[in-house]
């Protein structure tokens, strides 16, 4: 083999290794991506059924249903103009209150219910995740051109 071939074939495979690592990379990133979603935009359906991403808004009062095993919980989470039902089966945080920031993520069912693998609650009163603030604040844009009211919690501004 002539020096020539033998630097092409080094070349090619340098491009294979660095064509596979690539993909490699690419795939594992892809498969950790989470998108987030709003209430809203799940009942428009923008929401992809089965594939993992996270919703997030406020926990709707009166909406926190406990099953007799004492870890399975179902709620309803609101951006104030659209709901979504969740379920969850875990232990929930401490700070988990209705009226409360929520983000959960999980994979939204055939059936519309938001199945919950993880559920994340504000860690102080000042705290609320930036994607679902920016939600409940197009939620208030939302709500002055239709004329409903935004009412959120004591000591909460969207």
């Amino acid at each position: 083999m002539k020096a020539r071939h033998k630097r092409f074939a080094m070349i090619a495979a340098a491009l294979a290794a660095v064509a596979i690592a690539a993909t490699l990379v690419l795939n594992a990133f892809r498969s950790n991506l989470v998108f987030f979603f709003t209430p809203t935009q799940i009942a428009q359906k923008e929401a992809p059924l089965g594939t993992n991403f996270r919703i997030g808004g406020l926990v709707e009062q009166g909406s926190l249903k406990r099953t007799g095993d004492g870890l399975s919980v179902s709620f309803v989470v609101t951006d104030t103009v659209n709901r979504t039902p969740v379920a969850y089966s875990g232990i929930l945080p401490d700070l988990f209150k209705e009226g409360k920031g929520v983000v959960a993520q999980g994979k939204l069912g055939s059936d519309g219910i938001f199945h919950a693998d993880q559920v994340l609650a504000k860690h102080d009163e000042n705290y609320m995740p930036p994607e679902a603030a920016e939600a409940l604040k197009q939620a208030g844009k939302l709500n002055e051109q239709t004329g409903k009211t935004l009412v959120l919690p004591p000591g909460q501004q969207p």
